[in-house]
């Protein structure tokens, strides 16, 4: 979950929780805006920390100088018995 649908479902759910004064038979829409905030919250707090750890890691690698040789083939020497 990625910091933008964590902030849509803290928003969600305080949309849900706060302004909506609508009744649906068998659903409590305000626990259901707990819940939604809830989620979103955890997920900010975990975004948060995978991310973080990401952005620290510092890696470096080393490379060995390329060596170059030079072969010569040479045609004109017959090659030995």
């Amino acid at each position: 979950m990625g910091i933008g649908t964590s902030i849509f479902l803290i928003a969600l759910g305080a949309i849900l929780t706060f302004a909506l004064n609508a009744t649906v038979a068998g659903l409590d829409l305000d626990v259901v805006g707990w819940i939604l905030m809830g989620a979103g919250v955890l997920g900010l707090i975990m975004t948060t920390v995978i991310w973080g750890n990401r952005r620290r890691a510092v890696t470096t690698t080393t490379t060995e100088p390329t060596t170059y040789r030079r072969v010569e083939e040479r045609r004109d020497v017959q090659p030995p018995l």
